[in-house]
């Protein structure tokens, strides 16, 4: 069943994987923005990889409304419309919690990148792209076993953020004596790590769609 409904309804996964697109882009904008924070880049530098984040995100708006407005005048839908709307949304909180993070490295005026930071970016980035490769593979149900290999790959990709995390917070409690540095580092990391959370949230709902389905 799910199968015969795919060809009536292949425009869910296009929007899926045009937003899945920006979120890709946006993993490696922010890992961009981090690097060039790293590397002492100018301000306007960073206000532009700032501002390409945003229109990413404003993108994934709009893909993300278009979206719910078909769901509530289709009949017919590839799976369940409230597992439609958790992945869209899932998929928009992603893009969201980035932009998160690019402003508060303004508004903290971040000048200074440990390299915890940097790579948890790093990481951060190839979830993003994970969660693009997943959605990808959404619209074939005979894709089970690759999808859920890849939910599984994003699971161990947060937890090696949460780990990182840990190491970076001791890390700052201990050697950073000014205080202001300290609130801002961990605001950062918060962030960083949130994303890759999201990221995880998409992973799971993908995964409750596969096995529903398949």
């Amino acid at each position: 069943m799910f199968g015969a409904l795919m060809p009536k309804e292949g425009k869910y996964f296009d929007y899926f994987n045009a937003h899945g697109e920006l979120v890709a882009q946006g993993g490696s904008a922010l890992l961009k923005l981090i690097d060039a924070l790293a590397s002492g880049v100018d301000e306007a530098g960073a206000q532009q990889l700032a501002d390409e984040i945003d229109r990413l995100e404003s993108e994934a708006d709009t893909i993300t409304h278009e979206v719910l407005a078909h769901l509530h005048s289709a009949f017919i839908t590839p799976f369940d419309r409230d597992e439609i709307h958790e992945l869209i949304n899932g998929m928009d909180n992603i893009l969201d919690m980035m932009q998160d993070v690019a402003e508060a490295m303004s508004l903290y005026d971040i000048h200074r990148i440990p390299a915890e930071a940097k790579a948890m970016a790093e990481i951060t980035e190839r979830s993003c792209r994970r969660v693009t490769d997943l959605v990808k593979l959404l619209h074939n149900m005979d894709n089970g076993p690759q999808i859920l290999k890849i939910c599984k790959e994003i699971g161990e990709l947060e937890s090696d953020v949460d780990r990182l995390l840990r190491t970076a917070m001791s890390k700052t409690f201990r050697e950073e004596p000014d205080v202001r540095e300290v609130i801002k580092l961990k605001e950062i990391y918060q962030l960083l790590e949130s994303v890759t959370d999201r990221c995880k949230d998409v992973a799971g709902t993908v995964e409750a769609i596969v096995l529903e389905n398949s």
